[in-house]
C-alpha cells in the first residue's frame, strides 16, 4: 500500500526564477504576476509548451526553449526515479496488486521513449540551422507522450486504489 498520498499537480504560486541576461523576464508566463500556476513537472511541462509555441516569433527562441527543456529533463528523471526504483511506486503497486503488471511494464516502457524525445527536442534547439516548424514537430510529439502516460499513470492509480474487486464489507 502506498505509504502517503498521491501527489497530484496542484496550483501554487511559484516564485519568478532569474533569467539568463538577454531573455524577457518569464516570457512563458502562465497569467499576471502572482497568480497561481501548475506546480512542478506539470508546470514545467506547460511552460515548455508555451515556449514552443512561440519559438518562431522570438528572436532568441532557442534559449527559452532550452531553458524551458532543462526543467522538464530533470523533473521526469525525477519522476522515473520515484516510480522505477527498488522503493518505487511501480514495486510497490505490484506487490500489493500482481494483476497491474502489464501496465506497470507498460508506463516503464514509455519512460525510456519519453527521455529520447525530451533529447531529441533539446538538440534540434540546440542546432543553429534547425527550423522552428520541426522544432514544433518534435515538441508536439513529446508533449503528446507526457500527456498519454500522466493519463495512463492516472488511470493504473485509479484501478489500484479504487477498484473494489470484493471481500471487505
Amino acid at each position: 500500500m502506498v505509504t502517503g498520498p498521491v501527489q497530484q499537480p496542484s496550483l501554487v504560486a511559484r516564485p519568478r526564477v532569474a533569467q539568463p541576461a538577454g531573455l524577457p523576464a518569464d516570457p512563458r508566463s502562465l497569467g499576471l504576476p502572482g497568480e497561481p500556476r501548475p506546480a512542478g513537472l506539470a508546470g514545467d511541462v506547460h511552460a515548455l509548451g508555451r515556449a514552443v509555441a512561440a519559438a518562431s516569433t522570438e528572436p532568441r527562441w532557442r534559449e527559452t526553449v532550452l531553458l524551458r527543456v532543462r526543467p522538464v529533463r530533470q523533473g521526469f528523471a525525477e519522476h522515473v526515479r520515484a516510480t522505477e526504483g527498488p522503493t518505487g511506486l511501480y514495486r510497490e503497486l505490484l506487490t500489493q496488486s500482481p494483476r497491474l503488471d502489464h501496465g506497470v511494464r507498460l508506463l516503464t516502457r514509455e519512460h525510456a521513449a519519453i527521455v529520447a524525445a525530451i533529447l531529441a527536442v533539446q538538440q534540434i534547439a540546440e542546432r543553429p540551422e534547425a527550423h522552428p516548424d520541426e522544432l514544433r514537430h518534435r515538441a508536439g510529439h513529446l508533449l503528446r507522450r507526457l500527456a498519454r502516460h500522466r493519463r495512463r499513470g492516472a488511470d493504473l492509480l485509479w484501478e489500484a486504489y479504487q477498484t473494489d474487486l470484493g471481500g471487505e464489507t
